[in-house]
């Protein structure tokens, strides 16, 4: 199993945004600082090997680290982030984050890290009601099914983890750290929820 030393974690800003009317997820401001900030904030303890997908506001998001965009074009969603890690980073563990989830676990890393075997594909975070599917770390040995699952067209990132090794993590325990914000709607109710904690 890896360390977390090991691991190199991706946060996904590469999406379209189309819920949140098109602006920039990654770089919403929750609390006075964008939600990318907010994730760096959880990660930069726990591991110091972290990078950026992102395909629009590249040279904003470079004030926060290494970036690079999708290889495929037409936005894939986090797929697409995660085909182009593989091919960026030299990693054999690479984790993955959405920008949009301002409260991570504070040990994320050691957490996912700790669970994986040496067959292990992919481990996923598990909330304890449903999978985090974007919340992941995954084996660098899924690339070619990755890259022939999105040759074929598909999109849906449930149906290539069911053709790899697959664990669950559990996070019950940390529930509403998988709290990810979509629409206005939802950041206004979070900033007002955030506030009076």
């Amino acid at each position: 199993m890896p360390t977390p030393e090991q691991t190199h974690w991706v946060i996904l800003a590469g999406g379209q945004a189309s819920r949140m009317g098109g602006n920039d997820k990654g770089l919403i401001e929750l609390a006075g600082q964008p939600f990318i900030q907010h994730v760096i904030n959880t990660l930069a303890p726990q591991t110091s090997h972290i990078s950026i997908n992102a395909n629009r506001n590249q040279d904003l998001y470079r004030q926060y680290g290494d970036v690079f965009g999708d290889s495929i074009e037409n936005y894939p969603g986090p797929l697409g982030g995660m085909h182009a890690a593989l091919h960026h980073i030299d990693n054999d563990w690479i984790g993955f984050v959405p920008c949009d989830c301002p409260q991570l676990p504070a040990d994320l890393v050691v957490r996912m890290a700790a669970a994986c075997q040496p067959d292990t594909d992919i481990a996923v975070a598990h909330n304890g009601d449903y999978i985090q599917p974007v919340v992941t770390l995954l084996h660098r040995r899924i690339l070619p099914k990755l890259e022939a699952f999105l040759a074929n067209g598909d999109r849906k990132i449930i149906l290539l983890y069911r053709q790899c090794n697959m664990i669950t993590v559990d996070f019950s325990d940390q529930a509403d750290a998988f709290i990810n914000l979509n629409t206005p709607e939802e950041l206004s109710q979070f900033g007002v929820r955030h506030e009076s904690n």
